[in-house]
């Protein structure tokens, strides 16, 4: 693997290496965005945590993972070296530059309220899933909350306004 760039670099979570696969060194990825098929296509660079690179050389599915090829990667020791691996990628490259797309990073912390302006928790982490991102909330009077991050559930981020409103279905907030 060559050499990362500055650690100063504002850098994204894109996926996660799960295990090798096969003797070539084929990687199981699994993705942590919204579009795979930008992110891990032919002759993309991303970033290791931890520091090194991996040129893409061919990705495809393999159900909900991916199962991803790079020039460093030859052969399944090396693969098995980078298992775990958390991959990045920069943060202005155009993939990210969608409108209606956020980071964990800018929704940890925003406060979640109802239409009506009632504070129903704050948003403490994103939960990447099979079905989908879940907004983890810790409700006001302790408790965590699990609200799918979904247009009809959550019609407005704000960022500026430090804010995230709620349209949740009956039942959803309740305390279980």
């Amino acid at each position: 693997m060559s050499t990362g760039p500055d650690p100063s670099d504002d850098l994204r979570v894109v996926g996660r290496v799960v295990k090798a696969h096969g003797l070539r060194g084929e990687l199981v990825v699994d993705p942590s965005t919204d579009n795979p098929e930008e992110r891990f296509a032919p002759g993309v660079v991303l970033q290791v945590a931890g520091g090194g690179s991996l040129t893409i050389t061919a990705a495809r599915r393999h159900g909900e993972r991916l199962l991803v090829t790079a020039e460093e990667v030859t052969d399944r020791d090396t693969a098995e070296g980078i298992r775990r691996a958390v991959l990045l990628a920069a943060a202005t490259d155009a993939a990210t530059t969608d409108d209606d797309e956020f980071h964990d990073h800018q929704l940890e912390g925003l406060a979640a309220q109802l239409a009506d302006g009632t504070v129903v928790g704050t948003v403490t982490a994103v939960s990447h899933g099979l079905g989908g991102e879940l907004l983890v909330l810790e409700a006001p009077g302790g408790g965590e909350v699990l609200v799918p991050f979904v247009k009809a559930i959550v019609p407005t981020v704000d960022l500026a306004g430090g804010k995230v409103v709620l349209d949740p279905p009956e039942g959803l907030l309740d305390a279980p």
